[in-house]
């Protein structure tokens, strides 16, 4: 449990599910702050998270957070930080951005130098708490500041540490989007069911049980997926059919250029918010 203060910029999704996930995990609600600009946005946070302070102002929260973290879209994030700094250097919390693209020299930059920073990127499936979050820590961040931003972060699910803040956008591009992959590959198989005479409720009941059942199996194994794949592939088999037009159709290829135009991109977001 944290005994500390959290504050977090930008209520949204993302912030809120953490939120939800630390309350959930046994932090006192009176520990908790969240700075939200839109009140319609408060007010649900208000109901949802009831005894968390809410806020519109940032500097509020800025001041008064141990720990400061930055939940608002990469394309402000410059703004927002550079609206803080005299706060934010007067207070020094550890800061924690979940921005996709900006990067720590950068925020540290914004916010007036010298902080201990520490980069996250989660993934949707922590509204659940069954996310992945990858960290990586500036040199100014201490073992317990890594301790309190990961024990934030797996109240939300899972975490891995990264040895290099330049695996970043990789990781944006296969964790941080890859729940859209696999939504697609459900829906495929639940158009394709419906297609094929099956009734939509019961197409989507069959797509996506037989996602939770793979993913759970493939969590569960230490074989690679390649192994898990000729586990159910038979010689001239059902499986070996669709295998047949999945590779004809070069599917491992789209994936992987997929992935790269996600990774280019959260490179470009770095860029461009260094740039504005």
């Amino acid at each position: 449990m944290i005994n500390t203060k959290v504050g977090l910029i930008g209520g949204g999704n993302m912030g809120r599910a953490i939120a939800g996930g630390l309350l959930r995990g046994g932090m006192h609600a009176t520990d908790l702050m969240i700075a939200e600009p839109l009140p319609e946005q408060c007010d649900l946070l208000r109901k949802e998270l009831y005894g968390i302070m809410v806020t519109e102002e940032n500097q509020t929260v800025a001041a008064a957070a141990d720990i400061l973290l930055f939940s608002v879209k990469p394309q402000i994030l410059k703004s927002v930080c550079q609206n803080l700094t005299d706060v934010v250097q007067q207070s020094r919390p550890l800061i924690m951005s979940i921005a996709a693209g900006p990067k720590i020299e950068d925020i540290d930059r914004w916010l007036g130098g010298g902080l201990s920073i520490v980069r996250v990127m989660p993934n949707q499936p922590a509204l659940i708490d069954q996310g992945i979050s990858a960290l990586f820590a500036n040199d100014r961040t201490s073992v317990s500041g890594r301790d309190m931003a990961e024990t934030i972060m797996t109240a939300v699910g899972q975490v891995v540490w990264l040895d290099s803040e330049s695996k970043m956008d990789a990781v944006t591009a296969v964790s941080g989007t890859g729940p859209s992959y696999f939504y697609l590959l459900i829906d495929c198989m639940i158009e394709a069911g419906i297609k094929s005479g099956i009734d939509p409720e019961t197409a989507r009941t069959l797509a996506v049980e037989t996602a939770r059942g793979a993913t759970s199996l493939a969590s569960a194994e230490t074989e690679s997926m390649s192994s898990l794949i000729e586990r159910v592939r038979s010689p001239g088999g059902t499986t070996t059919a669709a295998f047949e037009q999945l590779d004809a159709a070069d599917v491992r290829g789209i994936f992987a250029a997929a992935i790269n135009a996600a990774e280019r991109r959260a490179a470009e977001l770095a860029k461009e918010a260094a740039a504005s």
